[in-house]
């Protein structure tokens, strides 16, 4: 094979994946942050189950001066989560399962203030494995960030020319 047939098929093979990225990827995006908030928060209804569950009932119950207990966060955290991810999987009230995420967040995030011994084992460039647990969900923001703009009919691009084509047709400039 000839190098231009070599790049005349990369092209091609490119462009179809990148479209096909382009077409499902909000949607495998959307089902996977389901699937993990689904499993994660069924685990939560069962106590033991859960890696998590320690800490997260302990950084509620100093998040609420005491005032939650064990018995009753658990299960609405565990149904929070559960929600959340049935939100995701059906397409449905994404945006408050988007406010249902971000505020959970504001408290899973909390522990690697409130307990950094628990998170970190040099604090702060060395987390535990907690902590590791913890900090990724700065990935789970990030793909809830790129959901909400979908909320308004907002979708991904393959082709950026089809954007610009499309903003000079209406009138807007790019900067």
């Amino acid at each position: 094979m000839t190098i231009p047939i070599l790049q005349g098929l990369f092209e091609l093979v490119d462009r179809f994946l990148t479209e096909w990225m382009s077409r499902y990827g909000i949607t495998l995006l959307r089902f996977g942050l389901g699937i993990v908030f689904v499993w994660f928060g069924a685990l939560k209804f069962v106590p033991g189950l859960s890696p998590a569950e320690d800490l997260a009932l302990d950084t509620i119950a100093v998040l609420s001066f005491g005032l939650v207990p064990p018995a009753l966060a658990q299960p609405i955290l565990a149904l929070w989560e559960v929600l959340i991810g049935v939100g995701f999987l059906t397409g449905r009230l994404l945006r408050l399962t988007l406010l249902l995420l971000f505020l959970q967040m504001i408290g899973t995030v909390m522990p690697l203030f409130i307990f950094p011994d628990l998170t970190f084992t040099h604090i702060p460039y060395a987390p535990t494995l907690e902590g590791q647990y913890i900090i990724k969900n700065v990935v789970l923001v990030a793909a809830a960030l790129v959901i909400g703009a979908t909320v308004r009919g907002g979708q991904l691009v393959a082709d950026p020319h089809r954007i610009m084509t499309a903003s000079s047709f209406s009138g807007e400039r790019g900067n």
